[in-house]
């Protein structure tokens, strides 16, 4: 993902309008797109600020953090469930989530569904 521009070439940009400058004279001068530019200023004037919003990340996983609870418990009452069972349960309780929902959950909590070799072993005779 490409780094946000600086917050003191969006000042210097900023400065420049507010000289007297165009926003594509200003765009021109200091090397930036004209979009990014009329960005700035438009939110400079609105709120005051022209920080560079969030990038990247998970915006979604509050949704599915919410039921935590619940997912770890169901781990914990039947270990070998499958992630279409917990789908299920979850659609029962009113929330749709997809199978990479669940399964970047359990990721984050390093919990695994493997099959561990010494389980599947024949017992003594």
């Amino acid at each position: 993902m490409v780094k946000s521009l600086s917050e003191d070439l969006r000042e210097r940009v900023i400065a420049a309008v507010e000289d007297g400058a165009s926003r594509r004279q200003a765009a021109a001068r200091f090397g930036v797109s004209v979009s990014s530019a009329i960005r700035w200023v438009t939110a400079w004037r609105k709120d005051g600020a022209a920080k560079a919003r969030p990038q990247g990340g998970d915006r979604r996983s509050a949704r599915i953090e919410a039921h935590a609870d619940f997912l770890l418990a169901q781990i914990d009452t039947t270990p070998d469930i499958t992630l279409a069972e917990l789908r299920a349960l979850m659609a029962e309780r009113g929330v749709a989530v997809g199978i990479g929902s669940l399964w970047r959950f359990f990721d984050r909590r390093q919990v695994t569904f493997k099959k561990n070799r010494t389980r599947c072993r024949a017992g003594a005779a």
